[in-house]
């Protein structure tokens, strides 16, 4: 008992140094900001596109008379969980939002637009991708704490070893903006999936990884002290090759140097938490990281990283059976289930120290 009184006590204070750290005269004050992802599983609209194979999503699958009452319910659910992550902390909902698994713009206009949401004013980028199943990524952030200056679609390029025809699978998202002036870049990703197993698929998600870096490399090549903030569903875990190599993300931050990444999730994976589960393996396939500049050993201006979280409140768990624990997904044996997700959002909170100007 007096071990966990110690250790409760222990959190407490580092959360207080951290965030209102303690001066000689009065204690500092900080921004918080959060910045999140979140596979929104699914989110299709009603009308069949020509174009692409949405007639394989589950609520093309449905009858036609109950899917506009299933699309309403499920951007109901998405809201309701986007308006809470972070705000604990920062007390409203995330400033930046990376998404995947959505069919176009359209479905993310809805989704802002939804009275859960409508009073932060999300900003939208997007692209459309040549996925064979229509789905996308894009960014989501609220206009008042965030200025876009360049954004642009990153083309993965992969071939299937046997046939040496192309792989379509999703585009990466790359946005260069302001962070209440602080300049940093999100690329957002959904990279290619396990079908046909891991060790078959890897050499995709390796491919993604490294087109990440190459986007980084161009950035560093600009400015060698650049904030990037990477996120997505990578079908991968922390300690795959495509993230632990490729990218060579680093657990320890003591060991993070300029121009390298630091990856939160990756002592959470060792640690057993998840995001996602397939066949009773629970892992992490959501995932944030970032470069150098970004934590608070690197003593520049501007947001600093704090800590990284995974938000899997109760209420978007599945409460008994064989599945107790899993994400509440919102499709499942050709239904609506009421639920959220196969996936649990992910997010990091960034904090800036308010300047006291009643010294000046």
């Amino acid at each position: 008992m007096i071990k966990k009184l110690l250790m409760s006590m222990l959190c407490v204070f580092a959360f207080a140094k951290a965030v209102t750290a303690q001066t000689s005269t009065k204690a500092k004050q900080y921004k918080v900001k959060t910045v999140a992802f979140y596979n929104l599983e699914n989110l299709f609209d009603i009308e069949d596109d020509t174009s692409i194979n949405d007639e394989a999503s589950p609520i093309m699958e449905m009858a036609e008379g109950v899917r506009a009452n299933v699309y309403q319910k499920k951007l109901t659910s998405m809201a309701r969980v986007i308006r809470k992550i972070g705000s604990e902390k920062s007390q409203t909902a995330p400033s930046i939002l990376g998404v995947c698994e959505i069919e176009n713009r359209k479905v993310l206009e809805d989704l802002v637009n939804h009275p859960l949401l409508i009073e932060y004013d999300y900003g939208i980028v997007h692209f459309n991708s040549p996925d064979r199943r229509g789905i996308d990524t894009g960014l989501l952030y609220k206009k008042s704490d965030f200025r876009v200056l360049n954004s642009e679609s990153k083309e993965l390029l992969i071939y299937d070893k046997s046939s040496g025809k192309r792989i379509y699978t999703r585009d990466q998202t790359v946005v260069t903006g302001e962070l209440d002036g602080d300049k940093m870049t999100f690329i957002v990703n959904h990279w290619p999936s396990r079908r046909g197993g891991e060790q078959k698929s890897r050499s995709n998600r390796v491919a993604a990884a490294a087109l990440n870096q190459k986007v980084i490399d161009s950035l560093h090549s600009i400015d060698a002290m650049s904030k990037v903030v990477i996120m997505g569903d990578l079908n991968d875990y922390p300690s795959n090759k495509s993230v632990k190599v490729t990218l060579n993300a680093q657990e320890d931050r003591k060991k993070v140097r300029p121009q390298m990444i630091y990856n939160p999730y990756m002592r959470m994976g060792k640690d057993g938490f998840g995001t996602t589960a397939y066949r009773d393996a629970v892992g992490i396939f959501d995932q944030i990281m970032f470069t150098y500049p970004l934590l608070s050993e690197a003593s520049q201006d501007g947001y600093v990283y704090y800590n990284a979280n995974i938000y899997n409140p109760s209420f978007m768990m599945n409460k008994t059976g064989r599945y107790k624990g899993y994400p509440l997904r919102s499709f499942a044996d050709g239904t609506f289930t009421g639920g959220f997700s196969d996936h649990f959002p992910v997010y990091v909170y960034l904090v800036k120290e308010i300047e006291d100007k009643s010294d000046n």
